[in-house]
């Protein structure tokens, strides 16, 4: 494989990026449908995007399976975070980014599996319709799906606002690392 579609200590791979980036747009469909709902109420855009928001999840869910394998397989040759207070808070942010990632949609699979409805995002069978409601796999769901759905966005804000910091502040590579020249 070409060495731009790995990463290197000194710049992420096109298939990083290509990940990173295409899950940043999708979870921001995700947090403008429900942005909207909230604004809007029931509405015509709301339907629309509220309707779209099971299947994006469900591809979100695969997208950070296949991230998290390639990152592992990439482990060794990701840019480092620096051995300062800045580095560690970086991968503590990073892992918790990675950690909601994981389980707002997981919670939001299972609990559509507790319901019984069966579920066929895109016309393709995931669970099939049982009838059969069963409350302590929607529970988990229920409790925090949300919630840590809208803390995964202020994390992802947090997020956004380092980058633009160690852009233009203190002006070094973040930034380039995911979005420079290969």
């Amino acid at each position: 494989m070409s060495s731009r579609w790995l990463d290197s200590p000194a710049r992420y791979g096109v298939v990083t990026r290509l990940l990173h980036w295409g899950m940043a747009a999708l979870f921001a469909w995700q947090f403008l449908g429900m942005g909207v709902k909230l604004a809007l109420g029931r509405h015509a855009l709301t339907a629309f995007l509220v309707g779209t928001h099971k299947p994006v999840g469900t591809l979100l869910m695969l997208l950070i399976l296949a991230r998290g394998v390639w990152g592992l397989s990439q482990w060794r040759r990701r840019p480092p975070h620096p051995p300062t207070w800045v580095g560690r808070a970086a991968l503590a942010g990073h892992a918790a980014l990675y950690a909601l990632m994981a389980w707002v949609p997981t919670v939001a699979l299972l609990r559509e599996y507790g319901s019984g409805k069966g579920f066929a995002p895109w016309g393709v069978p995931l669970f099939p319709a049982t009838g059969v409601k069963q409350a302590a796999l929607m529970a988990p769901a229920n409790l925090t799906h949300g919630v840590l759905a809208w803390t995964l966005l202020a994390l992802v804000v947090g997020h956004v606002l380092m980058v633009a910091l160690h852009h233009l502040l203190w002006r070094d590579t973040t930034l380039a690392r995911m979005a420079g020249r290969l």
